[in-house]
This record gives structure tokens, sequence and C-alpha cells, in this order.
């Protein structure tokens, strides 16, 4: 009997040394990709038809009826040691370490590349989209471009930029798919769209193709002429979630998302991206590369990192570079551009098909007019304090004019003004050249420029409080717009403010120390 017992563990050890060494193969090739539900009956068939005479024996009875002692496992490990083994050698960068190997530089070289290439991707866009594409293509090809704005790109603000370009291509705020999807109503609203917003582009977050395919039809039912998937917001709540420019970490993962959306939905398809998770992990000329593979029918490029945010200037020099690389494909260049000769230095030196305007907007409005016409217009404090009524007005229009639609809009209304005390003239004869060595927007002004003939005595008194930075100030000003009947009535109100409280309000100023404003942070989806 003992004997007997003997034999019967001999021949299963056989079995399981068997039916493992077949299935190390076929997982690798078949059952991996399945999903894991999958898995566990699928081996059994395949072993099943492997072991020939032993899929009777014991081990893979109990493989059959589920059980966790079976072959399948053993052969999993193997496998995943297999792989584990084969894996690219790394360099070692310890700070302990003193010894390195003899083609470590080759090795550091090529290491980026290994991180980055999660796994050779062979994929060719369907012939429908790249026909969609290439129409888009010749549409967005020499346009300006809006950017999707945090909280300003609200739809009366977006409205009020095409008033001073009809052409003018514009983006919602960036809008979160899943919550889109389950009916959250301030999610819904940011696919609302203006009358006279001709090219109107609704940008998105997610990581799932399901939910892209799903939210590109909701956009397409507001009205949106192309969906843009957002892989550049900096911000925590987006890349916590994995969205965002979290994304560009996994460039071969995005590309496939992309890939998949793209494929399903009737819209174009953009991606806009920063330039890489940090500035040691820069990768957008890879990630652009792939996107188009994927189908994207155009990027756009913020030449800034996911860590920088505002911290440094856009990165021009690199858009060129990739301009060259992608020649087919429509790369839209995006950051620091504050007047139109800025614009058109950058479009005509990097070559991109387009050039995408964000806090610039913010501070001045009609920059899309002035970049169509090649000149600056040099607004009269009387001119803005029009300016920034028909915004009121289209506030009113869109929220409502009573308490509840004014309590709405000065989420809004007050905040646009800690960018719009920043407009200064900055005419070309004086500023061009200063522009090319560092972006004017990133340049702090002073409340007065002597070499424009200003000086704190002359300046008018509605002049100083539209320039006035405190953001004490900047609720007053809005209930002053609000509330006037007329552009007159508003400017002698706004006059009277400031005799009252200006001094108190610039004191104060001094006072606090002016450091980089918090709205930039996150302004640009």
């Amino acid at each position: 009997e003992t004997s007997h017992k003997c034999e019967q563990a001999t021949a299963a050890r056989q079995a399981t040394a068997a039916c493992s060494s077949v299935c190390a193969g076929l997982i690798s090739q078949i059952l991996i990709p399945l999903r894991s539900t999958d898995r566990l009956s699928k081996a059994a068939a395949l072993c099943g038809q492997a072991m020939g005479p032993h899929s009777s024996s014991k081990r893979c009875s109990a493989l059959q009826s589920g059980s966790s002692v079976n072959p399948v496992g053993l052969a999993f490990y193997r496998a995943s040691r297999e792989r584990y083994r084969s894996r690219p050698a790394r360099v070692c960068r310890c700070a302990g370490s003193s010894q390195q190997p003899a083609d470590a530089d080759a090795s550091a070289a090529e290491l980026p590349q290994q991180q980055h290439d999660e796994e050779a991707w062979d994929y060719v866009a369907p012939d429908y989209v790249l026909q969609r594409n290439a129409q888009f293509g010749q549409q967005i090809r020499g346009r300006v471009l809006l950017a999707p704005l945090t909280k300003g790109g609200n739809l009366p603000f977006r409205r009020l930029c095409c008033d001073f370009d009809p052409e003018l291509s514009t983006v919602s705020e960036m809008a979160f798919a899943r919550q889109l999807l389950k009916g959250d109503r301030v999610e819904k609203a940011r696919l609302y769209k203006a009358h006279n917003e001709q090219c109107f582009g609704v940008q998105i977050a997610t990581n799932n193709i399901a939910e892209g395919v799903k939210a590109a039809a909701v956009a397409q039912e507001a009205g949106a002429a192309w969906l843009d998937i957002n892989c550049g917001c900096p911000i925590h709540e987006a890349t916590k979630r994995g969205l965002g420019a979290a994304l560009l970490r996994k460039p071969t993962k995005l590309a496939k998302m992309v890939a998949g959306i793209t494929a399903q939905v009737d819209l174009p398809v953009t991606v806009k991206i920063r330039t890489g998770e940090s500035e040691k992990k820069i990768n957008a000329a890879r990630v652009v590369g792939l996107l188009q593979q994927a189908g994207a029918a155009a990027v756009i490029i913020h030449g800034r990192t996911m860590e920088q945010r505002y911290k440094k200037a856009a990165d021009w020099q690199l858009m060129a570079d990739i301009v060259q690389q992608h020649s087919s494909l429509p790369i839209i260049g995006n950051g620091d551009i504050l007047t139109h000769y800025e614009a058109a230095d950058r479009w005509q030196s990097t070559g991109v098909a387009g050039v995408m305007v964000g806090r610039g907007a913010l501070i001045k409005p009609w920059l899309f007019q002035e970049i169509r016409e090649g000149r600056e217009l040099q607004l009269t404090a009387a001119d803005r304090v029009g300016v920034y009524r028909q915004l009121a007005s289209y506030m009113k229009e869109h929220f409502r004019d009573d308490s509840w639609g004014k309590r709405k809009a000065f989420y809004f209304l007050p905040w646009h003004f800690s960018f719009f005390c920043r407009y200064r003239p900055l005419p070309a004869d004086v500023y061009q050249q200063q522009s090319q060595q560092h972006p004017l927007i990133a340049t702090r002004a002073d409340l007065v420029d002597p070499r424009l003939g200003e000086d704190l005595d002359s300046l008018p008194l509605a002049e100083r409080l539209l320039r006035c930075e405190n953001e004490a100030a900047h609720n007053p000003i809005a209930d002053v717009i609000w509330d006037s009947s007329s552009d007159a009535e508003a400017l002698q109100q706004l006059q009277a403010l400031a005799a009252q409280q200006l001094a108190d309000w610039e004191q104060d100023l001094k006072a606090s120390s002016r450091g980089e404003s918090g709205a930039d942070l996150s302004v640009e989806g």
C-alpha cells in the first residue's frame, strides 16, 4: 500500500511538471491578456488538451474544479519570473555606489527610452479617422484659439472674446467626463455654447476609453465641433485621479486610449499636453509621435512641465523642434502670449499651425483683435469700462439679472478683475525687443512706466483704480460695473470710489508682498 502511494505521488509530480512546462508558454501568449475571471476555465481546457493521458489525473481534476492547488499557478509564477529576468538592465545610481559598468554612459542614454517603452505598439489609425483629421487640419491651421480656462473660460467670457474676433476658436472649461456622464449640473454647464462661437471645442478629463466615447457624444449634442482630451492640467484635483498631466507618465497607454476614442466617435479629437512631468522627464516629442499614430487630429502643447506650472517661460524652441519632426500633424503652440507681436514672433519662428492664448486673454480680451489686425489697441480707462460692462451684461443674460443671478455671476466677475488689473499699454517700439528676451506676461509691471510718459500724479484716478492689484478693491469695482446703467455712470462712480478708498488699498498693497498670483497656478486646463 505504501509503495502504491509513492507511485501515485511520483506520477502526480511528473504530471505537474509537464503541465507547468506546457502552460508557461501558453500563458504568456494566450492567458495573460484574458480577464482574471476567464483565466482559470481557459487554462483548464488548454491543460486538458496538452496533457493527454495526464488530463485525468487528480491535479487536472483539481484545476478544473477551481481548486487553489493547481499547476497553472506554478506556470504563472514561472512565466512572471522569466519576464522579470529578461527586463532591460538598469544603471545603478545609488549615492554610495562607487563602481559603474563599462557601458554606463550608453545605458544611461538609453534609460529614459527604456522606461517609457512599455511595449511595442503597432497601430494604424483607420482611414475614416485620417480623412476626418485632414478636414479638421485645414480648418484649424492659421487660427488663434482661446485656451480652456479654469473658472475664466465661462460662457459670457468666451462670448466677449468672440466679439473681438468672429473667427476665434474657443474651448470649454475642462469637464470631468465621469461626473459629466453622471449628470452633474456643474459639469454639464461647462458645455453650454454661446451663439457667436463659430468653432467650439469641448475639453474633457478622462483616462478611460468608454468614458471618452460617451462624453464625446454628449459634447456633440451640445454643439461641439471637436473634442479635446486634457493631458496638461497640473492641479492635484486632476493628477491624483490619474487625469490631466499625470497621463504623460505612460505615453503608450495614453496613445492607446486616444486611439480607442478616435476610432469610435464622430468628432475630431485633439489632445492638450505639457512638455512632460518635470524638467528631467520631458517627453513631449515621444508623446506627440504616439498621439499622431493614435489618430489625434491635432496636438496642443503648453510649453511647460507639470511641475513648472507657470514658474518658468514656455519652451517655444522645443515646440519648434517637434513641429519639424511631425510636420504633417497640426501643432498648436501655447504659452506666454500677451501682445500681437509676441504671437507673430512665436508663430513665425516655430512654424506652429496656430497659437492658443490663455492668461493674455484674461488680461485683455481684445487681444484677439490685436492679433488679427497686427496692431495694439491702446484702450483708455473709459474704453475698458465699456468692455467690462459688456462682460457684466453677458453674465446678466446667462445667470439672470436678479439677486440670485448676481450671486452666481460674482463667483466669476470680481475674480476677472485680478487679471484685468494687470493691463498696461505695451507698444511694440518700447517692448518688442524686451519680449524676445523674456515674456512680458511674466514680467512684473509697475503702476506707471516713465518710458511711456506716465507718472503717478498725472495718472487719472479711474486708471489707477483699474490697475490696483489689491484684491480688496475688486469686489467694489465689480459692484459698480454690475449696477451702473451706462459707461459714463460707471466711470463717474469708479472715480468717486477711487477718491474714497484707493489710497488705503494702495498702501495695504505696498505693505504686503506682491508675489505670483495664486490664480496663475491653475488657470489653464
